[in-house]
């Protein structure tokens, strides 16, 4: 099965408490205010998804994000939805909830920011940590 990847980096602002939401983005920089964003420096955000993956998501399909840094691993799952236009040219957002924007990647997920096991967020709290998001089709 395909996936696609997406290296990030970690800031230390991060703070992975949101408890709805989990965030990646293309910006440098991050104030303390993000804390649901996860990683910084992103390599893509849901607007550089190849075509498949778009397609997969829009068909409704079940997603899982699985976070890589330093050996350690958590994945999550969440659903694609036809309304997701996948536009954002600097983010890609994880939802809880049904809530759709140009950065939503998918929605109704099985963990926020905040579900990020402590060990994981603490190697994100440095800067020089590097991370992957794995994304693939759950079939």
């Amino acid at each position: 099965m395909e996936s696609f990847e997406i290296e990030f980096y970690g800031h230390k602002n991060i703070k992975a408490l949101h408890r709805t939401t989990l965030e990646i983005t293309k910006e440098p920089h991050l104030t303390p205010r993000g804390d649901c964003i996860i990683g910084v420096r992103a390599s893509a955000s849901v607007l550089d998804f190849p075509d498949w993956l778009k397609s997969y998501i829009r068909s409704e399909g079940k997603i899982r994000f699985t976070i890589i840094v330093k050996g350690l691993e958590f994945s999550l799952y969440g659903y694609g939805s036809r309304l997701l236009s996948l536009t954002d040219p600097h983010e890609l957002v994880i939802r809880k909830s049904s809530y759709i924007s140009a950065r939503t990647a998918a929605i109704r997920s099985t963990a926020s920011a905040a579900d990020i096991p402590r060990n994981i967020v603490k190697e994100l709290k440095q800067e020089n940590a590097v991370g992957i998001m794995k994304i693939e089709p759950v079939q």
